[in-house]
Order: C-alpha cells, then sequence, then structure tokens
C-alpha cells in the first residue's frame, strides 16, 4: 500500500469516526438509529404479500425442517420485535406497535393440551415445537407493557404464559423447567430465568402469594443448579447425569440479575439489591471487557434490561457506559449498505435485529436521562 493510499484511508476513517461523533454530541442519536433501523427491519424483514416476517433476509440462507422449508420466520424473532415494541411505545405511546405484532404471532398460537401456547412456527405451515423460553418472552413483555398501560389484555396474556410455562415444571432434579415441551433432556437457565421473571411481575400485578413462592423456588433452584462461582450462569443441567453445559451467555446472566432486582421491590430485602450490584459488577467485566460483543445482540438485549433497571437503585452508570462501548463499535463497524448489521456468516436474521432493536430504544429511554457521550466511564446525570 501507498503512503498516499494510506493517507487517504487514515483521513475517511476519521471523517466517519467524526460523524459518528458528532452524530452523538447533537442529542437524539440513538433514537435515529432506532429509527433508521425500525425501516430496514420493516423494509427487509417484512413480506407485505404474506402478512408475515421472513426468518433470513437472503432467501438462500433459509433452513429446512423436517423437509419443509422455513421461509418465515420463528416465534422467537417475534418475541424480540415484541419487547422492542414495548420499549419504543414507551417514547411514543401513539405508536401502537404491540398491537399489530401479537395479531401475527397468533398464527403461531396453538391451544393444544395440556395448555395453550405458541409453537415455534406458523400453525398452517407444519408447526414445529413449543419452547417455555419462547413463551415467557411473550410473558414478560406482555407484563411489562401491563405495567405501563394498565390493559387486562397484557395481564391476561401473562396469565396464559405462566399456565403453560408451569406445565414443564417437575420434581427431577428438585425441581425446575425443562427447555421446551416433550423433551426433558435438560433444564436450562432460558426457561428459569425467564420463568421467575414473570412469576415475580404476575405478583406484582396481582398480589397473589403463589407467584411470589414459585418465584423464589425456581430462583433458588437456578442459583443452586446453575449459579457459576464468578455470579454468571452456566446454561443448562442435563438431566440423566446431572452434568453442566457450561456455556456461558449473557441472556441467561441478564433474567437472573433482574429476578434480584424484583424479588428486592416485592421483598424489600437488600440481600437481593447486594446479589443484584455483585452479578452486575461481574458480568459488566466478562461480557463488555472486550468493548466488543460476545454474543448476539439480542443476548445483550436481555442484559442490557437487567442493568436499566438496576439504575433505579443503584445510580453508577458504569453498566451501561461500559454496554455503550460495545453498542458503539457495533453501530460503527458492523452496519450494512441496507441499514441491517452484519451477522455471524454474514446471515441477517430477525432475532437479532429485533435485539438490536431494542437496546437502541432502550439507549433512546437512557439518552434522554445521561450525558452518554464522552468518556464511558463518566455518565453524568443531565437532569
Amino acid at each position: 500500500m501507498t503512503l498516499r493510499k494510506a493517507g487517504c484511508l487514515l483521513m475517511l476513517f476519521l471523517a466517519v469516526s467524526s460523524s459518528f461523533v458528532s452524530a452523538q454530541q447533537a442529542g437524539g442519536f440513538y433514537k435515529k438509529e432506532m429509527q433508521s433501523l425500525q425501516a430496514a427491519i420493516q423494509k427487509n424483514f417484512y413480506d407485505k404479500a404474506s402478512g408475515y416476517y421472513v426468518v433470513v433476509v437472503d432467501s438462500s440462507k433459509r433452513e429446512r425442517k423436517n423437509g419443509y422449508l422455513r421461509e418465515y420466520t420463528y416465534i422467537w424473532s417475534l418475541c424480540a420485535l415484541y419487547q422492542a415494541a414495548n420499549e419504543i411505545e414507551k417514547l411514543d405511546p401513539k405508536t401502537r406497535l404491540m398491537a399489530p405484532l401479537l395479531n401475527i404471532m397468533q398464527a403461531y398460537y396453538d391451544s393444544a393440551p395440556p395448555k395453550p401456547g405458541y409453537s415455534d412456527y406458523i400453525m398452517k405451515l407444519k408447526p414445529g415445537e413449543r419452547y417455555y423460553d419462547d413463551n415467557q418472552w411473550i410473558g414478560i413483555a406482555a407484563l411489562d407493557a401491563f405495567a405501563r398501560t394498565k390493559q387486562p389484555s397484557n395481564l391476561q396474556l401473562g396469565k396464559l404464559i405462566w399456565d403453560f410455562m408451569m406445565t414443564g415444571y417437575d420434581d427431577v432434579l428438585g425441581g425446575g423447567i425443562y427447555w421446551k415441551e416433550g423433551s426433558k433432556s435438560s433444564k436450562n437457565t432460558c426457561s428459569n430465568g425467564p420463568g421467575v421473571l414473570v412469576a415475580l411481575q404476575l405478583y406484582q400485578a396481582t398480589k397473589n402469594k403463589a407467584y411470589l413462592d414459585t418465584a423464589l423456588h425456581i430462583f433458588n433452584w437456578t442459583n443452586a443448579k446453575l449459579r457459576t462461582p464468578s455470579l454468571l450462569y452456566y446454561d443448562n443441567i442435563r438431566t440423566r447425569d446431572s452434568s453442566i453445559g457450561k456455556a456461558t451467555f449473557s441472556y441467561n446472566t441478564g433474567t437472573m440479575l433482574q429476578s434480584n432486582i424484583y424479588l428486592y421491590e416485592c421483598t424489600g430485602d437488600q440481600k437481593y439489591l447486594q446479589d443484584a450490584t455483585a452479578i452486575a459488577d461481574s458480568s459488566l467485566q466478562f461480557f463488555y471487557g472486550r468493548e466488543k460483543f460476545r454474543d448476539s445482540y439480542w443476548f445483550n438485549a436481555v442484559l442490557l434490561r437487567a442493568y436499566q433497571h438496576l439504575l433505579k437503585y443503584n445510580k453508577d452508570t458504569k453498566y451501561i457506559m461500559g454496554f455503550k462501548k460495545c453498542l458503539d463499535a457495533a453501530l460503527q463497524n458492523d452496519k450494512n449498505e441496507l441499514g441491517l448489521f452484519n451477522g455471524r456468516q454474514g446471515v441477517q436474521n430477525l432475532v437479532e435485529h429485533g435485539g438490536m432493536l431494542e437496546i437502541l430504544a432502550r439507549y433512546a429511554q437512557l439518552e434522554n436521562r445521561y450525558k452518554l457521550t464522552g468518556p464511558a466511564v463518566t455518565g453524568a446525570l443531565q437532569k
């Protein structure tokens, strides 16, 4: 490479970086990024002809399962969009994005016994399986919306999810919820952490102590079986031999961190708030110390929920500022000409974009209260 060419590349890099910083300093940066991504998702993932979302942009990357092409998205991606819609409605309630998504999700609704729930795929197009965590993400978003709007339909949906998820609970290994219906090979943090959240949100909404009692039982079981020595969380425990699947993902830590915060709110016991801060400290270094996301955007969105919730009681902004470094790196380096993000192996899938949309919506909320520019170790209050 010639010196002249290298100099031009450096000038281009500095110009891009300067425009990125200038946009941040202008205010409303993350809201603009949110709106841009929202438009890109609708343009590239929404299929007007069918009324469904596609699973990935590149049709050649869509998989076959049991001999059938899975052209449209799995319910998981809609869970991500549903939570993101709730966060956008917090910014602007007039958007009313949750109701249309719930209408689409009704195509995945399965009334089969023992309790109704949502299948992972469109019912009329060869449905697949019912996952307890998929359903719990729907319940969490619906109950978040109930806390905000007090609409009875949101509480009703939360209770429906509760009824379904508890069909996955038994006393094997002392308790806990399986990962998916019809398979008893493992009990996972991803089906127990969000299960605790659904129970605690229902307790806050109804004051029915049965929800709190169940939440505490599942919470204590998950800590006993799946918490790591560094206060993060393993992926699963296998029922055949109690062996541990030791993968450590940000969303598992996120649900259990937020469970501690809800338990503090529900019980007033300071130990839960202390534990929440300890988990937040450990997760900040592990997941964000390299200033680049370790795992998927959606996984990180779940941990961000807990960091944002923790700000109600712990005013230290180091968690959201450490997360911000990784977010800014993704915004600067991972976006493409479509306004989407380059996924793993170049595959742009909907769940990742739903996760990033939620992250941007949450930072659009945060930038209304905090100075999110400048050194990532500060974060002083604006007002």
